[in-house]
């Protein structure tokens, strides 16, 4: 769990932006301190900034008597209301605010859920709340919650959340080391539960992938090959085995993967988390550039296939806050082919998009990683460690005799075909 401090002098705008994700549907008060709650349930951004101004005595030395923190648990941290509200009193109680007026948020615009506490640092006779040592103090009060509730480190937490794939430039060279920068911790990160959903997951880095299969020996062998993409979505260069990779990337290892991604989608309501989320965004957006854009701002993006007359034959979506890839047949039929095709009637060429063969748009990391923690959650270095194990390269049996690779396509532009 991620906590993110920050100071201010107007109460009412932190109050406003709070109540704001509620408005929307997107937030709720899960407690409250020392601020009654109305009959009705409804708090009032200016009722609750007087009876915050209410408990601070006229004369106080502090300049910035507000305090906002967002508590940020793992996306794979499953809490409850309950269980949310208690991690927020409580820290509050270790960091010598548990007796101040505050207000605890729940929010979940960003596909996953966080807390946010709104109070104030001043206590009722004007002495500031002892901030000594504010951050390292935190970090304490985290890691004892995290043991309690039995929540994700908040190094591992980091870890994942700032690694940043960098697309594969095949200008620059040394194809291998490029795309192995990325398959590995891709496949480690990642939950895709078919072929398809992993060839969309790559596309977005500029790297390809099929399978092969054959006999060797008079045994059945199958396997992998990775391949960089050009700006047209053709190949370059040499497909490289996987066994250069390392098992990990592998198509035993990726069965695997798959069926374990399937256990987590199910278990932990990535599928039902995704779902409201693209649905609000296909509900106020009618062409597809408008619609990535709208996605994108939410970490998202939106892979399609179509065929050779520019009809969308498949979607994808991929949430890098969840890093969870799903067919749009997966969310639900309302995000299916069909349903798309009729959504860019109107519009259904956009640059980029005109045509199958033209599918050309790859993805540019923004300017800072993925966070999963909100805007305000701030940035965090790189990550380090135990990810960088993956990329020691394991050697795993591949054939020899590449005449049993089953027959490419002869294709000038780019073709999608049905996923696997």
């Amino acid at each position: 769990m991620i906590a993110k401090i920050t100071t201010g002098k107007d109460i009412y705008g932190a109050l406003a932006y709070n109540q704001e994700k509620v408005n929307k549907g997107l937030g709720k008060i899960l407690a409250s301190n020392v601020i009654s709650e109305p009959e009705d349930g409804r708090f009032s951004v200016i009722a609750c900034t007087d009876a915050f101004n209410r408990w601070l005595p006229s004369h106080y030395r502090t300049e910035k008597p507000v305090i906002h923190i967002s508590l940020n648990p793992h996306p794979d941290d499953r809490l409850t209301n309950e269980q949310l509200a208690d991690i927020g009193r409580e820290y509050l109680q270790q960091m010598g605010y548990g007796a101040q007026p505050y207000l605890i948020f729940k929010h979940s615009d960003i596909g996953r859920e966080h807390i946010h506490i709104v109070s104030l640092q001043v206590d009722s006779e004007g002495k500031k709340i002892n901030d000594s040592k504010r951050n390292l103090r935190s970090v304490a009060a985290t890691e004892k919650l995290e043991k309690k509730y039995g929540l994700h480190h908040a190094k591992e937490q980091k870890q994942l959340e700032q690694w940043q794939f960098k697309p594969v430039d095949v200008k620059e060279g040394d194809l291998k080391r490029q795309i192995g920068s990325v398959i590995k911790p891709a496949v480690a990160m990642y939950r895709f539960q078919t072929m398809g959903e992993y060839r969309a997951l790559l596309s977005l880095y500029n790297i390809g992938v099929e399978e092969v299969q054959g006999t060797r020996s008079g045994k059945p062998y199958r396997g992998l090959l990775y391949s960089a993409l050009d700006g047209e979505g053709n190949k370059a260069g040499t497909p490289i085995k996987s066994s250069a990779f390392g098992k990990t990337v592998g198509f035993d290892a990726l069965e695997k993967r798959m069926e374990q991604s399937a256990i987590e989608v199910k278990q932990k309501g990535y599928r039902e988390r995704m779902r409201p989320l693209v649905a609000g965004v296909m509900r106020e957006t009618g062409s597809e550039t408008e619609l990535r854009q709208k996605l994108k701002e939410k970490d998202i993006d939106l892979y399609l296939r179509r065929n050779n007359t520019g009809r969308i034959t498949g979607v994808t979506f991929i949430d890098h806050q969840s890093r969870c890839v799903l067919n749009g047949s997966r969310l639900g039929k309302e995000f299916s082919a069909n349903v798309f095709n009729d959504l860019f009637r109107e519009s259904p060429t956009v640059e980029g998009h005109t045509k199958q063969a033209d599918e050309k748009e790859p993805f540019t990391p923004p300017a800072e990683p993925f966070s999963l923690a909100n805007n305000q959650a701030g940035h965090i270095e790189s990550a380090i460690g135990s990810l960088f194990s993956i990329f020691s390269p394991e050697p795993e049996p591949y054939p020899e005799n590449q005449q049993q690779l089953r027959k490419k396509r002869k294709k000038k532009k780019r073709r999608y075909g049905r996923q696997m």
